[in-house]
């Protein structure tokens, strides 16, 4: 189906405000966000309007139920200096899954993609070039009725919003095993990027920030044997630079993105890997035996985060240094070239704006 998307651009650009050399991540706006609502069972046309506050009820059924979902993507510029944005397919896929889980209602591809290249061309300019950096996109859909009742809601609102990011970690990070707190279980939504399943991890990761760690890795609900994500990252660990091991998608962990791009990548090159139950004594096992050559976390915001030590049980099992690291580094190395054309795309990954 055809859109029509109306354009209200902004009077006054405040791209002049950004140093993009020094952005703080998700601190800084760009100029226009998308915006269509869901009302009486169809999809409405879209607007391209300047960023800025959304009126809405104190009785908005997602802030007290919950039927909030979200997507995390990106817009580089390649070589050429246009926009293009990376695998924006498979993060239409994921939010009609989310949308699923949630009760909520399938959004068409021509108003995902469709609004998605419409916003991100008019925002070109706020596109930084520095290593690293790019203009993080936020999809994102919530439920909007004006009423006070535990039911699906009948009216949603789907926005998209840009922010240019430097890097999310600048460092390898320090992580702690969680043993006590549950960010997902069998039958509930891990596999879903709702908006609740970010809400209930800001305790345990608070917690771990005192005791000095920067994140946390999740362990399953039942025995808290079996590693499963960290904070906002898919887990890959590399016995002797040779073998991959990542936690199996089993309903309880996000399907990402940037997961399955190290996957086909690492598959091309010849690695061996298994996706399985991981257990934490696994892993801590082969750190003792120096056997951990690598460890690292992918997302859309990080692409791959090195983790420095994981601490477990009270001790923190050092890795090597992030220089020496072959996977992760190459992995980075190669994403991020495919992402700004600076690598061959073998994988027809990248989409033109």
């Amino acid at each position: 189906m055809a859109i029509s998307i109306k354009k209200n651009k902004t009077q006054a650009s405040r791209i002049h405000l950004c140093d993009f050399e020094n952005i703080e991540f998700g601190k800084i706006f760009s100029d226009h966000m998308f915006k269509v609502d869901f009302i009486d069972g169809k999809w409405q046309d879209g607007e391209i309007l300047p960023y800025g506050e959304i009126l809405m009820a104190p009785s908005i059924s997602a802030l007290h139920y919950g039927q909030a979902i979200f997507e995390g993507m990106k817009a580089f510029k390649g070589a050429d200096g246009n926009p293009q944005l990376f695998r924006p397919l498979e993060n239409f896929k994921r939010l009609n899954i989310s949308a699923a889980r949630m009760g909520m209602p399938q959004i068409p591809e021509e108003i995902f993609i469709g609004g998605l290249k419409e916003l991100v061309s008019l925002d070109r300019d706020w596109i930084p070039t520095k290593e690293g950096s790019a203009l993080y996109l936020r999809p994102f859909m919530f439920a909007t009725d004006d009423f006070v009742g535990v039911r699906p809601s009948s009216n949603y609102c789907f926005i998209i919003f840009c922010c240019p990011v430097n890097s999310y970690y600048p460092k390898p990070i320090k992580v702690k095993v969680e043993q006590k707190y549950v960010r997902a279980s069998d039958g509930m939504a891990g596999f879903a990027k709702a908006a609740g399943n970010y809400g209930i991890s800001m305790l345990p990761s608070m917690e771990a920030k005192k005791q000095g760690y920067d994140q946390i890795i999740w362990t399953d609900g039942r025995t808290h044997e079996h590693v499963e994500e960290s904070g906002t990252t898919n887990l890959f660990f590399v016995i002797e630079d040779k073998l991959i091991l990542t936690p199996a998608l089993d309903g309880n962990i996000l399907e990402g993105i940037t997961r399955d791009s190290c996957l086909q990548l690492l598959r091309k090159e010849g690695y061996t890997i298994e996706e399985r139950k991981i257990s934490i004594k696994e892993i801590i096992a082969y750190a003792k035996a120096g056997k951990l050559s690598d460890c690292f976390g992918t997302g859309t915001a990080a692409i791959i985060a090195k983790i420095a030590a994981i601490g477990f049980e009270g001790i923190d099992y050092e890795l090597p240094p992030a220089e020496n690291r072959k996977v992760s580094n190459w992995l980075f190395k190669t994403i991020y070239g495919i992402q700004t054309s600076t690598v061959k795309d073998e994988f027809n990954w990248i989409e033109k704006v």
